[in-house]
This record gives C-alpha cells, structure tokens and sequence, in this order.
C-alpha cells in the first residue's frame, strides 16, 4: 500500500515537472510572438503612412512609419466626389451582406441532401455541380443572359446575385456535413418524429456553423473584393461598387499623368504631378481594408460558438 502511494507521488511529481515550461523557453516564446505581431503590423502601418504622405516624399524617399509631410490629399481625392463615393459604399455593403445570406442559403440547401447517405441521386447531383467547375458558358453567352435575359445591367442586384452559389464551397459544406454531424443523430431525430426541415433547422445547422461561418467569410470577402461584375455589366455610377469605383478613379489618375507628359506642357504637368498615386493607392486599401478587418473577429466567435453546441451527450 505504502509503495503504490509512493509510485503515485513519484509519477505526478515526474508528470509536474515535464509540464513545466524553463523560463528561457517563455522568453524565446514571447520574443517570436512579439516579432510575429510586428511582421503583421509593420506593413499595415507603412501602408497608412504612405496614405498620409505626400507623391514627392513616396518618390524620393520611399515608404517610412512615419509621413514627413503629413497630407490628406490622397483621402480629399478619394472622398472628394461626393454622394458618389457613399452610393458606392452603399452598394458595396448591400451586395456584400445580401450575397453572403443567399450564399448560405443556396449552398447550405444544396450540399444537406448530397450529405445524406439515402439521398439516390446524390452522385447526379454532384456531378451536375461539378461540371459547371470544369466547364462553363464563357463570357458573351453569360453577358447575354445577364444583360438581356435577365435584366441584371445597371441593377444592384448583378453585384452579388451571379455568386449567390460557389459550387467549391458546396463541396466543402457538403464534405464538413458528413465529417462533423454523426448519422446517428439524425436517425434519432427521424426516430422522435422530426422531419427533414425540423431536422435540418433544430438539428444539423447548429453542429455546422463552424461550416457556415467559413463559407459565409470567404464569400464576404469574394464579394467585397469584386469589381469584374460591374466592369461587365453596369456603366451607370449610381449602381457602381467601392472597388470598381476606386479602379476607375485611380486609372484616370494614371491617364491624365501620362497624358499631361506626352503633351508636354508645363503648368499642366506641374498641376498633374501634384494628383496621388501611389499614396492614393494606400488610402485605397486602408478603405476597402477596414470592414474585412472587422468581420475576421465578428466570425471568430461563431467558429468558438460552433464548437460547444450540440454536441453529443453520454
């Protein structure tokens, strides 16, 4: 009796001494953190400078943490049009939250029966889906059923309507469907009466929305980010997204440079030169930047939520 107490004693005195951690092990742990952090946020605070820094000091000395002529020219330019500007925003974030709803919607939908193993015709289905990845229409046939069948040009709605489904992330939710909701619960669920909405609804969706808040991220992001559907399909300002607007002004910023060097006049080359570019650029992505940043941490807690509810008792 007294030797097991003793062997007990040993093994947790061995066992709390192979847990603890030297102290110059925290040490080089905090250091690499530390520069960790400064890796990831050095960039984003050369960026914000250069938003605040005049074109000559960008030209001449580069990039610095700190601007040595502090403008908000950059900022003036870019907010200068107006409404414009704010119609833009607004149409950006129309687009961006409606799309990431129906996305959710659609693909959630479709990738619960593919998930489900007595669904027959789960391998057609797939196949249908996945063939659009390999294959597809082209551009002209898909302008003309924007434009002209379906009436999508110079509307807000061709802004996030054709990514209201991505078959990759179909496959992916389908995949984490199957991987993460146990067969069993669902069988017990159809065993006390629930239905496939019931199911579906009370069931499944709480264990996936670790699966939902990924794909409901990255189409956020994909939407935000995009600029080709109105390069496509809209040519009124009024319907134009923060990223297609900012490509056009900073395109026209870079024209009229280059026009005003090909002419060759003077005053004209002096007043051109003084118009951000480069700096106008940095105040562009410190713009668009800024409600992506905000969603990362917004998702986060429904990814740590995901991981608790629902989970299998006994």
């Amino acid at each position: 009796m007294v030797s097991d107490e003793v062997f007990k004693k040993g093994k947790r005195e061995q066992e709390s001494k192979l847990n603890q951690v030297p102290g110059y092990a925290n040490t080089i742990m905090h250091v690499l953190l530390i520069l960790g952090c400064l890796f990831a946020i050095l960039p984003l605070i050369l960026v914000l400078s250069g938003s605040f820094s005049t074109e000559s000091d960008l030209t001449t000395y580069g990039y610095s943490l700190i601007p040595r002529n502090f403008t908000t020219m950059a900022y003036t330019t870019l907010f200068g049009k107006g409404q414009v500007v704010w119609d833009a925003y607004l149409n950006t974030i129309i687009a961006t939250l409606a799309g990431t709803v129906i996305a959710l919607v659609t693909i959630g939908l479709y990738a619960y029966p593919l998930s489900r193993r007595g669904f027959r015709f789960s391998g057609f289905f797939t196949f249908v889906a996945f063939f659009t990845m390999l294959f597809s229409g082209g551009l002209v046939p898909f302008y003309i059923v924007g434009k002209q069948i379906l009436g999508l040009g110079n509307t807000v709605w061709v802004l996030f309507l054709p990514m209201g489904f991505n078959v990759f992330w179909m496959i992916v939710m389908r995949t984490f469907y199957k991987s993460s909701v146990p067969e069993e619960v669902i069988e017990s669920a159809r065993i006390d009466g629930a239905g496939e909405w019931r199911t579906l609804l009370q069931i499944v969706a709480p264990l996936a929305i670790p699966g939902y808040a990924t794909v409901a991220l990255f189409q956020t992001i994909g939407i935000w980010n995009d600029f080709f559907m109105c390069l496509v399909f809209n040519d009124n300002v009024k319907f134009m997204n923060l990223q297609f607007f900012i490509y056009k002004t900073l395109t026209t910023i870079q024209f009229l440079k280059q026009a005003a060097s090909s002419m060759g006049v003077a005053n004209l080359q002096i007043n051109i030169a003084n118009l951000p570019s480069e700096s106008f650029r940095m105040a562009m992505a410190i713009v668009t930047i800024g409600p992506i940043v905000l969603a990362y941490p917004f998702f986060q807690r429904f990814f740590l939520k995901g991981l608790t509810i629902g989970a299998i008792k006994g």
